[in-house]
């Protein structure tokens, strides 16, 4: 990954839900001209995880945030969670 906001996302939901998938894209080319795009990028996101287990998907999404903290303050307007639950 050579974008820094993706290796950052990255690295802090690795060290902190310790995903068996992890998948990271950067849409913020789709979303040109949108008005929120001025206010960072958007981006999707597909993760499967241990700590996933017995949560609804709104508590996995939760998850997520809580590991990914300020994302304005990271740059990312829009973030698309698949939430797994583990295999």
């Amino acid at each position: 990954m050579t974008n820094p906001k993706l290796s950052i996302l990255q690295e802090r939901l690795t060290h902190s839900l310790a995903p068996e998938r992890l998948e990271l894209r950067d849409d913020s080319a789709l979303h040109a001209g949108h008005v929120g795009a001025q206010e960072g990028g958007h981006f999707h996101l597909v993760i499967r995880s241990r700590k996933f287990a017995g949560l609804t998907p709104l508590a996995r999404h939760r998850l997520v945030y809580e590991a990914l903290g300020d994302l304005k303050a990271l740059g990312v307007h829009a973030l698309s969670i698949d939430a797994q639950l583990p295999s």
